[in-house]
């Protein structure tokens, strides 16, 4: 399963094709060619490398957040399990 994660912009060079994010506390160069509107400061969606569409703040928290449970609720299951249906 591929994913794209929200990022914030730490660095954009000056050309404005490449930026960096951090990740896990380790910075990472990222392609901007997608997003040329792109600010240090702002989040942006990315995938394989590049930033691939701009993200409102309160957009990239809740996709955050989402990731965040999703984690959480994944760990408490072993592979293969089935999940009884909620409703």
């Amino acid at each position: 399963m591929c994913l794209a994660v929200p990022l914030k912009l730490s660095h954009i060079a000056p050309d404005h094709a490449t930026g960096t994010v951090e990740v896990n506390g380790s910075p990472l160069n990222i392609g901007l060619d997608l997003v040329p509107e792109a600010e240090i400061g702002g989040y942006v969606l990315v995938h394989a490398g590049m930033a691939i569409e701009l993200l409102e703040d309160e957009d990239a928290h809740a996709i955050l957040d989402s990731y965040e449970k999703y984690v959480h609720t994944v760990d408490q299951f072993t592979p293969g399990e089935i999940i009884p249906d909620a409703g």
